[in-house]
């Protein structure tokens, strides 16, 4: 029995759109894997590598030859430092929670479950997955959360990025480095300390600028911020929020060169 024009043309657009060949549904397991490593299931809107429909429409996706699908792919960690309760939040020491939580709101990242000693959320950023985290353990001990989290997943340390407040650096001016020491800032310190003396991981420090006259470091940097220096921040932290998309999608180099205006990135041993 022939259909009538009209409803041809739905079943054609419908099949078109929606269906999968035998060689699509053929999902990569290291993909698949990486779904169920995070514990969700995407939508089909979260799925545009499977499920575009102009993809469809044109030709069957075979998953084994897309670039941007990485076999066992390891998640990256974004780690912001600061102290945990309410007398501490927003507050200079306090800006790399803030960085994470940016992040966390730009790219669609709950942050309400506690792991590992930390707030802790899992996503995407693209189609990488990522875990942010704000370890709940005070500034000092911050290595012990990053430690736990590093081991558990077993995430190489380039894909580890720490975040964190810099006295050494202009107010609200951002630093991107490969690599480097703790620079007297104790949760650094602790995280280093904690993974042995490896220093080779990312740092996004932020700067928060010196104190004034012959005020105590350890007081200016427990200081909230004024309206002026809060309005600045917010445009910071776009920024950061952008250099760390760039970062996990386009790589070390082009996000150095986006956040590091001053002057060409310096490799610190």
């Amino acid at each position: 029995m022939k259909l009538g024009s009209s409803t041809a043309a739905l079943t054609t657009s419908i099949s078109s759109t929606f269906r999968f060949t035998r060689k699509s549904e053929k999902i990569s397991s290291s993909f698949t894997s990486t779904l169920s490593f995070f514990g969700c299931q995407r939508s089909m809107s979260q799925l545009p590598l499977y499920c575009s429909a102009a993809s469809l429409s044109s030709s069957s996706v075979d998953s084994t030859n897309d670039s941007s699908v990485k076999p066992n792919e390891k998640p990256w960690l974004l780690v912001g430092l600061g102290n945990p309760g309410k007398m501490y939040q927003r507050t200079r020491h306090n800006v790399g929670f803030e960085m994470v939580d940016a992040i966390a709101e730009a790219e669609g990242i709950s942050m309400s479950s506690v792991s590992f000693k930390a707030l802790f959320g899992k996503g995407f950023i693209g189609n990488v997955p990522v875990m942010l985290a704000k370890p709940q353990t005070f500034m000092n001990a911050s290595g012990e959360s990053v430690k736990a989290i590093v081991s558990y997943y077993k995430i190489p340390l380039k894909q580890v990025l720490l975040i964190y407040d810099d006295l050494d650096l202009p107010f609200a001016k951002l630093r991107l480095l490969p690599k480097g020491g703790h620079g007297g800032h104790n949760g650094m310190r602790s995280v280093i300390d904690r993974l042995k003396g490896n220093r080779d991981f990312p740092r996004l420090r932020i700067g928060i600028g010196r104190p004034p006259g012959k005020m105590d470091s350890a007081n200016f940097v427990l200081r909230p911020f004024n309206k002026q220096e809060r309005e600045e921040l917010d445009f910071t932290f776009e920024r950061g929020v952008e250099a760390t998309r760039i970062l996990i999608l386009d790589g070390f180099n082009k996000s150095a060169t986006f956040v590091n205006t001053t002057k060409s990135m310096e490799q610190f041993s």
